[in-house]
């Protein structure tokens, strides 16, 4: 359902789900899990049923501890930690009423809420990432270099810390990969216009390893 509302779950008790850890029949609204998947309200047996915030929508993610692909997960490729990556910004708001609007990885196009830009240097030039503004105040974005598909993941994520008056730490080597990385069915946000970096990027996550 749309952001703010809530998921009716809808349950008889030959379903056998758990709410709260206690089984659970009828109907009742939930709202979006905030902490660990261990921690989510409904369960069906080993199995969590998470309802997270994901690009202004309600969800349902299922996760399963016995999934296949837990025992087939080999780790992740991660650069080598170079503290050159950490570098500082200057966070520029954008008007109240003009937001970022991206490509999602359902096909969909959406608006990923306010958000602004954070011009940065690398070795003496200038260069732009477009940031949203999350809840708590810090930033996000969605970005790729030009390994990007080519040795590397299609793009990453980085959230960086809530400004201290306008200033931003862009450390490049806290770049996670997407959700999508590890399963088809994450809905993700591809990175917004101008915000592939015309440079490589050896920094932070990179990669599933496959051996």
């Amino acid at each position: 359902m749309a952001d703010g509302g809530e998921v009716v779950l809808g349950a008889t008790a030959e379903d056998g789900l758990r709410l709260d850890r206690k089984p659970f029949t009828g109907h009742v609204g939930v709202t979006a899990d905030h902490g660990p998947v261990a921690g989510s309200r409904v369960a069906y047996g080993g199995r969590r049923l998470v309802v997270p915030r994901c690009e202004g929508l309600r969800t349902v993610r299922d996760f399963d501890a016995a999934a296949p692909a837990r025992p087939a997960f080999k780790g992740i490729e991660v650069t080598p930690h170079d503290p050159r990556w950490g570098l500082p910004g200057r966070f520029r708001p954008y008007e109240a009423d003009r937001g970022i609007r991206v490509e999602i990885a359902d096909g969909q196009e959406r608006g990923l809420g306010p958000g602004g830009k954070v011009p940065f240097e690398v070795d003496g030039r200038q260069h732009t990432l477009r940031v949203t503004v999350t809840d708590d105040g810090s930033l996000r974005t969605v970005l790729a270099d030009t390994t990007s598909g080519y040795g590397s993941c299609r793009f990453r994520f980085l959230r960086p810390k809530p400004p201290a008056a306008d200033t931003v730490s862009i450390d490049l080597t806290c770049a996670p990969l997407p959700p999508c990385a590890f399963a088809d069915h994450f809905i993700c946000p591809f990175p917004p216009s101008r915000n592939t970096l015309p440079f490589p990027v050896p920094a932070g996550a990179r990669n599933l390893l496959t051996v």
